[in-house]
């Protein structure tokens, strides 16, 4: 089997920018930007692309700085090449660090847009190649038919999905798992969360983050407020004790991973 390793590490957290759109998410970009988020996530079903490269423009960063990551609508099957040009035009920059297939098709769906990323990656095109909502099973079929590894796996991974064996089966592929989704795919209001935060001082989103860097998983957060902004960063910083981690696994609603976002 080849891989695709990471040809960089993942930031703690990083902005996501899904139902963003025009002066809004350039805005957005653009703050997070200086409030030093480093990595910004967005994907052509988004229709923001545009709206994102803008707001990279405007923060006046060196986009060599940033890790861009988007993603290929997998029901665009076919239109690989197309849809890629496309979002680097949009996106204003001469190649994406992390194009991710946005979600599964069948295993033989899955492997034709594959072939066409390995080839992408191959021609320097993007840094590096992954897949996000894929079930561990279904990526089990696509390196098995295909040879090659995906670097990442952009999945909702939180206290509401947890699965103590989806990290362990990713990494014996060396695969990077990386979160989507963290508040609005859990429940803010749960009773454990907010005994966790109020012990701690601070808020449950930054509970949250804090339990997924606990767990070594990177998570990408959509806010347009310049305090949220800062408090999803400040979170990367103060770990969980053992024991809150822990009661947090314990929620695991709902161990389904394959959410699309």
């Amino acid at each position: 089997m080849s891989g695709h390793d990471l040809p960089f590490e993942l930031p703690a957290v990083g902005l996501g920018t899904w139902q963003m759109w025009g002066r809004a998410a350039e805005r957005g970009v653009c703050d997070a930007i200086e409030l030093g988020y480093r990595l910004i996530d967005t994907a052509a079903a988004y229709q923001n692309e545009e709206a994102v490269g803008a707001g990279i423009r405007s923060s006046g960063i060196d986009p060599g700085e940033l890790l861009v990551v988007t993603k290929f609508p997998e029901e665009d099957a076919g239109r690989e090449r197309e849809i890629l040009r496309t979002s680097l035009d949009l996106l204003g920059v001469e190649r994406i660090d992390l194009w991710l297939v946005h979600a599964p098709l069948d295993a033989a769906g899955s492997l034709r847009i594959w072939e066409r990323f390995v080839e992408a990656h191959e021609e320097g095109l993007v840094r590096a190649i992954g897949v996000s909502n894929f079930l561990p099973e279904q990526v089990d079929d696509l390196v098995r038919a295909s040879g090659v590894v995906p670097a990442v796996n952009q999945i909702a991974f939180g206290p509401h999905y947890y699965d103590a064996d989806v990290a362990p089966h990713h990494a014996a592929h060396g695969i990077v798992l990386q979160a989507h989704s963290p508040f609005s795919e859990n429940n803010l209001a749960h009773p454990v969360l907010r005994a966790i935060a109020d012990r701690h001082g601070c808020t449950v989103r930054q509970v949250l983050l804090r339990w997924h860097r606990a767990h070594g998983v990177s998570a990408v957060v959509k806010s347009v407020s310049r305090t949220h902004l800062t408090e999803n960063l400040d979170a990367a910083g103060h770990p969980l004790a053992p024991a809150d981690v822990a009661a947090l696994d314990r929620l695991g609603f709902n161990p389904t991973p394959g959410q699309r976002a």
